[in-house]
């Protein structure tokens, strides 16, 4: 949690309310150790100056650290390829499904929402819907 708030100190998100918040509601939707911990820390590398090796040094575990990077979406990837690819990975896979869950929460928003972020928000019904059918997957295995 430490290693996320110092990551993302300063930073607003889209509504003007500190970034933190995001990793830390995201989070709370998690039952597990793991899982809550690749949510607080899920958008540190992707969006900060922080690297898996500095993570690994700062003594966070591979358990988190594999989950992470299926979730660090690398911009030269298509979106649906890197949603793909998260579900693979059943931690992975259910950080992503809450962070959707958040993302797509209207109330974040201080308007309505433009055209583009209409578009934005059927993207991530999509994609929830294909993580939810993953999850699904790996619960019957």
């Amino acid at each position: 949690m430490r290693i996320a708030y110092d990551a993302h100190h300063g930073v607003l998100d889209k509504s003007g309310a500190p970034y933190i918040f995001h990793p830390y509601e995201v989070a709370l939707q998690l039952d597990d150790e793991i899982s809550v911990s690749v949510a607080l820390l899920h958008d540190v590398v992707e969006d900060t100056d922080l690297t898996f090796d500095e993570l690994r040094a700062k003594d966070i575990p591979e358990t988190v650290i594999e989950p992470l990077t299926f979730l660090t979406h690398d911009k030269s990837v298509p979106y649906d390829e890197y949603i793909r690819n998260i579900g693979t990975n059943f931690i992975a896979t259910k950080v992503k499904i809450a962070d959707l869950t958040h993302n797509m929460n209207e109330s974040r928003y201080c308007r309505s929402m433009n055209a583009y972020e209409c578009e934005r928000q059927e993207k991530y019904r999509r994609s929830k819907e294909y993580l939810l059918g993953r999850l699904k997957e790996f619960s019957e295995k």
